[in-house]
């Protein structure tokens, strides 16, 4: 039996059911999920990508910004030489046909594997109120590409930028219907402060995390 099947059949035995919901029964559920009304939500009178610009620094990532997609090379180039990094790393497929080369950048359409130092990948959406970014799991948005190297590259167009959490789940069910198996959300570069509350950066990811908004489409 699938873990997913053993778990959903513990679940129901608690609840002293013995067989799945009815199409009846779930369609209720749907319609419970989507129609149930949003709690409070504090006064959002922001302009969204400046909260979204400052709540980003705030965490530890840094933010740059060109006019279009054709421009995100030369950004991610300079910022890498800015920082001493290696101009080598992966991007999501969505991303190969950018002129990498054209920059100096040697960059490979893959999934990110443990020798990579650099992954580059898009955004679902982001999320104004945290500085927060949402990835959605998929065949070509490898989830890799954002955990496994040392830094991490996010191109996201303004476009995207939502006002809260709220709104991205909104966003995610009228384009998408389903969720997909994984949803991931980045504020920053991975931390932890478990250890005598030293706040220590990349124990769980990525040490560096840089996003480089499109303002046009």
């Amino acid at each position: 039996m699938p873990a997913r099947d053993e778990i959903l059949g513990r679940i129901r035995a608690a609840l002293g059911r013995e067989q799945p919901l009815t199409e009846v029964e779930a369609a209720a559920a749907r319609t419970r999920l989507r129609d149930h009304p949003r709690g409070p939500r504090p006064q959002m009178d922001w302009d969204r990508v400046v909260r979204f610009r400052e709540r980003c620094v705030s965490l530890s990532s840094t933010v740059d910004e060109v006019a279009e997609l054709a421009h995100v090379p030369g950004a991610i180039a300079r910022y890498l030489a800015a920082t001493g990094l290696r101009p080598a790393g992966v991007c999501w497929p969505r991303f190969a046909a950018l002129d990498w080369s054209g920059a100096g950048l040697s960059i490979e359409a893959r999934p990110a594997r443990a020798e990579d130092h650099l992954g580059i990948t898009g955004a679902y959406c982001a999320i104004a109120e945290t500085g927060t970014l949402m990835l959605l799991s998929g065949a070509d948005t490898h989830a890799k590409t954002s955990l496994l190297p040392d830094t991490h590259i996010a191109i996201v167009p303004i476009s995207r930028i939502v006002a809260a959490m709220e709104d991205g789940w909104d966003l995610l069910r009228g384009e998408h219907g389903s969720l997909p198996r994984q949803v991931t959300f980045i504020s920053g570069p991975s931390r932890t402060a478990d250890i005598e509350m030293t706040l220590v950066l990349g124990a769980h990811g990525p040490y560096r995390v840089h996003i480089v908004l499109v303002t046009g489409e």
